[in-house]
């Protein structure tokens, strides 16, 4: 997949595109990118994503923005999984939030991403003031030569996929309503980087996973799977991870990501690992003791080991 930073590289050949935050990349925006790909292979167009970053709930209200549930780095994986073969990335900023929607139809979809059709989520909204909608799009295809659909939401027992609706269960710690809604379990990436080596003192050696995510959808301790252990035998491993700041031992100013990997003592510092959160065993706690402390950890890994032997 190729990846355009901004709009001013006008793409090579006509476009079928979609436009969106795309976090997580739930059934919703799979439903919407299938048909994205559907017309692109019915219309000989190339089928092209639009995003942003930093998303735009970020950049009016950061403080009470939400828990993002992709990097751009997975957002982008993700996307190119689903068949996308160029996405733009849009810098969200004051400039372009005071873009008008209409100088977004002339200057973004028609002179420099060239489309043809156009597919949206049924609340789209863009423009400055998001004065802009459905029908502002469909009168301006009819006069600039483009068609414009717009996508039903998923629903999945009554409830509508979206990203918010993702991060709640996250948040409950329904590891199994957040796997449905988003067609898989939900994983974060990372690099393993080189820690204080206190989960080997306390005898369950951790690979430190570095995260982007300052404010992480997920916190507390979990049962995992590991990919991106290719070169070694078995490949994906299983393990128990901790998202958090460590209360009871140096406590952190953020949390960070530490998984313990069952039967394993292989030297992965600098790998990139994919973590997958199956079930979540309990939350973060401060614990009185050391000692104590210890003995929850291996109560957790005896706990993590039984859910995998279901």
């Amino acid at each position: 997949m190729l990846v355009y930073r901004g709009f001013s590289q006008e793409a090579p050949d006509a476009t079928v595109l979609t436009i969106g935050n795309f976090d997580g990349v739930h059934l919703g925006h799979r439903a919407l990118l299938a048909r994205l790909k559907e017309i692109a292979q019915s219309k000989k167009l190339t089928p092209t994503v639009l995003t942003f970053e930093p998303h735009p709930r970020d950049f009016f209200a950061r403080e009470s923005a939400p828990a993002r549930l992709s990097t751009l780095r997975e957002k982008l994986e993700l996307l190119a999984d689903e068949g996308v073969a160029q996405a733009y990335v849009v810098h969200f900023n004051a400039r372009f939030a005071q873009l008008s929607a209409e100088d977004f139809i002339a200057r973004v979809l028609v002179e420099s991403l060239h489309v043809r059709h156009l597919i949206i989520g049924d609340d789209f909204r863009f423009g400055a003031g998001r004065r802009g909608n459905f029908a502002l799009l469909h009168a301006a295809g009819e006069r600039d030569g483009f068609t414009v659909e717009a996508m039903d939401s998923v629903t999945l027992q009554g409830e509508r996929a979206s990203s918010s609706a993702v991060r709640a269960a996250l948040a409950a710690g329904d590891m199994d309503r957040a796997a449905r809604l988003l067609g898989r379990p939900y994983s974060i990436d990372g690099r393993v980087v080189r820690g204080d080596r206190m989960g080997r003192q306390f005898g369950f050696a951790t690979a430190n996973i570095r995260i982007k995510h300052s404010n992480p959808p997920v916190l507390g301790v979990f049962a995992v799977e590991v990919n991106g252990l290719g070169g070694l035998p078995g490949g994906m491993r299983r393990g128990v991870a901790n998202v958090g700041i460590r209360p009871s031992a140096n406590k952190l100013p953020r949390p960070i990501l530490e998984v313990h990997l069952f039967d394993f003592s292989a030297d992965i510092y600098g790998a990139h690992l994919n973590v997958r959160f199956l079930h979540k065993l309990r939350n973060e706690v401060h614990f009185a003791d050391i000692e104590a402390l210890k003995a929850q950890i291996a109560d957790d890994v005896k706990t993590a080991k039984n859910y995998f032997k279901r």
